[in-house]
């Protein structure tokens, strides 16, 4: 209690705090106020049937924003998308002039994210169009039309809306990020769950009130809950200590070095990010079947997409080798291990036993290939297995790992600023012994 008040004493701290809470109240509004033109009631049915589905599983993403057919419903998607694609390219060294860009340090930085931003407009008018369209030809239920007046005009203003509303949110993120506590555009997504929680306690409640969901197995459901959070705790804050040994030296009179350190590498660096960045991209088939619903494409891709549900075989496979995509592609950009042998070398240090240099990139290569297979398998089977399981019981989405995994993993990232925070103006922390280890991703900028 004492370290929550000391939060608040900190001016600096304390303006954050407030700026933050603001900027998510926000944007909370804006996810409540629906486009005209929208059947609400037939869109509210149609989403209470889907809830299992796919197309719950984007609402969820969108933190409710979709099944209201809101202003904001795109939320951070385009954004995400944008940056997965600035990173894939810059990555695989298909632009050499993005490549350049991205060593100029601050200025680079800044220009690519430029470029990142006037991709998101233009993505965002692409899933504007192609969701716009796709519902359009979808009836609720008894053949209620989700869209009464499905004009060009309607197309047109929901774009621009949409997209406008996807600006904003990108923009927010931004002034959170820079002004506020935490990152901006994973704290939006954070909250765009955690809004769903009291609805899904009232849901559990209202199962076991009518004995469909009998209250051993709630109460199992809840335990689960409470394991995955702590195995997930513990992952992400889980490290490889490679111990460093610093080699003695003249500094001008006196003896310098000798110290004995580690070198901390995380078990799971790169966890919730992978997470988001899968969740953003498994969505483009949904997107590219409702830009053209009645065409060739789309018929094909409905075919081969036919099980693609939240708990299927094919989205568990494709949702889990995604995952584990991200996670080594965000690792060779977050973790170099030449550069760490240099600095090492450098600064008079060595791994014992290991020879500096490049022997010291290999073996910290190989470390870094083994953890990282660790922990993306850990998410993998966190992310997908329990939704695989929910499938043979009764019990709200919001218990879904995946979302169990952004929660956590955001929440962890917060609280260590918090508490950086803290430490550096001399409090005490969260914790008596020990500091809170969060990832400090930065979404969009990874």
């Amino acid at each position: 209690m004492d370290q929550i008040v000391n939060l608040f004493k900190i001016p600096d701290l304390r303006r954050r705090l407030l700026f933050s809470a603001g900027a998510l109240a926000v944007y909370r509004i804006g996810a409540a106020i629906p486009l005209p033109g929208i059947n609400t009631e037939a869109l509210r049915v149609l989403f209470e049937q889907h809830r299992g589905s796919f197309l719950g599983f984007l609402d969820i993403f969108s933190g409710g924003a979709l099944s209201k057919f809101s202003i904001l419903t795109l939320g951070t998607i385009p954004y995400i998308n944008s940056s997965i694609i600035m990173s894939l390219l810059q990555g695989a060294h298909v632009i050499p002039w993005l490549e350049r860009i991205s060593r100029e340090g601050e200025t680079g930085r800044k220009r690519i994210q430029q470029i990142t931003r006037y991709l998101t407009v233009c993505l965002a008018l692409f899933q504007s169009f192609a969701i716009a369209i796709g519902f359009s030809s979808t009836q609720g239920p008894g053949s209620a039309p989700i869209i009464m007046n499905a004009t060009m005009g309607f197309y047109l203003m929901t774009a621009l809306t949409w997209t406008a509303g996807a600006i904003f949110v990108m923009w927010m993120g931004e002034q959170i990020t820079e002004f506020g506590i935490g990152n901006g555009i994973s704290l939006i997504i954070f909250t765009g769950i955690i809004a769903r929680f009291p609805a899904a306690v009232s849901d559990v409640v209202r199962l076991v009130r009518v004995e469909e969901l009998s209250l051993l197995l709630a109460l199992i459901l809840i335990a689960l809950v409470v394991v995955v959070c702590g195995l997930v705790v513990w992952v992400e804050t889980a490290q490889r200590q490679i111990p460093v040994q610093y080699a003695k030296r003249m500094v001008g009179r006196k003896m310098m070095g000798g110290a004995s350190t580690y070198l901390p590498i995380k078990l799971d660096p790169s966890g919730v990010v992978a997470v988001i960045f899968a969740s953003a991209v498994i969505q483009a088939p949904m997107f590219l079947s409702q830009l053209a619903p009645n065409s060739a494409v789309s018929g094909f891709i409905q075919k081969v997409f036919g099980g693609f549900d939240t708990g299927q075989p094919l989205f568990a496979m494709l949702f889990g080798g995604l995952i584990i995509f991200f996670c080594y592609f965000y690792n060779s950009i977050a973790i170099n291990p030449q550069d760490l042998a240099e600095n090492l070398k450098k600064w008079g240090g060595f791994i014992p036993g290991i020879r500096p240099g490049k022997a010291t990139a290999e073996y910290i290569e190989w470390i870094v290939e083994h953890l990282t297979l660790f922990g993306a398998l850990f998410v993998v089977a966190i992310a997908v297995l329990p939704d695989c399981l929910r499938r043979f019981f009764t019990a709200p989405f919001f218990f879904g790992s995946t979302s169990l995994l952004i929660v956590v993993g955001v929440a962890l990232d917060t609280i260590g600023q918090l508490e950086a925070h803290l430490l550096m103006r001399h409090y005490e922390g969260f914790m008596k012994q020990g500091r809170i280890k969060g990832r400090w991703f930065n979404v969009g900028q990874s």
